[in-house]
């Protein structure tokens, strides 16, 4: 089994830098929509502090939703899903990998950046490592939620919309924890309880999401 996560994922970084365009897609929304953000409210340095952790938080989800629709659609198209489907491995272990590697092309990649688009927000240095934390306890949430959507509208042609409108009202209560330890952090209050909810959703998602994509791949691929 070790073998096959092993090759699974390889196959993965491959497909990846064949497609260099998924991979800077998500990345290039995330930084336009941050850069852009000054240039819409003005270069107020406590405006642009108090509206920081919002801004941020929200180009992550929205980019991280930009990459789920082809998530597992190529594979579909090509009859590699259906394989897996067959397959006697565990199909919920092979999908963790495939989102375990789409969180660290797209969701790692932001959470690196994150600092320095936090500085150019006028954000204190003293609130970047909170920054970093809440969005690397965050976004594999958000990814594993989306692949949640992702495996349910596999089957559909037109299904952007509709996964959207799917995992958006999931994303909430990482958006709300996310924002809130920011700010607590800007306002000098402790941020442990934020980081604790985070983390104990990390796991959550981390143990169920599996399961229910691999349902929802199932029912894509039977269609």
């Amino acid at each position: 089994m070790r073998r096959v996560v092993w090759l699974l994922f390889c196959r993965e970084w491959r497909l990846a830098w064949r497609r260099p365009g998924d991979l800077l897609n998500p990345l290039v929304f995330f930084a336009l929509v941050v850069s852009l953000f000054p240039l819409a409210v003005g270069p107020e340095p406590s405006m642009l502090r108090s509206m920081a952790p919002g801004v941020i938080w929200v180009a992550a989800l929205l980019a991280t939703l930009l990459s789920l629709d082809g998530l597992f659609r190529s594979d579909y198209d090509d009859g590699s899903l259906e394989q897996w489907v067959l397959s006697p491995h565990p199909l919920a272990l092979m999908v963790l990998v495939k989102v375990l590697h789409h969180w660290l092309v797209s969701g790692l990649a932001m959470v690196l950046l994150a600092p320095l688009f936090g500085l150019m927000l006028a954000l204190p240095l003293s609130s970047l490592p909170v920054l970093v934390l809440t969005l690397l306890l965050g976004t594999p949430v958000l990814s594993l939620l989306g692949a949640v959507g992702a495996a349910l509208t596999v089957g559909l042609k037109s299904g952007g919309v509709l996964l959207a409108l799917l995992i958006l009202p999931l994303y909430i209560p990482v958006l709300i924890l996310g924002t809130g330890a920011m700010d607590a952090a800007l306002q000098g209050m402790p941020v442990t309880g934020y980081a604790l909810w985070l983390g104990c959703l990390a796991m959550l998602a981390l143990s169920l999401a599996p399961i229910a994509i691999a349902a929802g791949l199932r029912i894509g691929v039977s269609e």
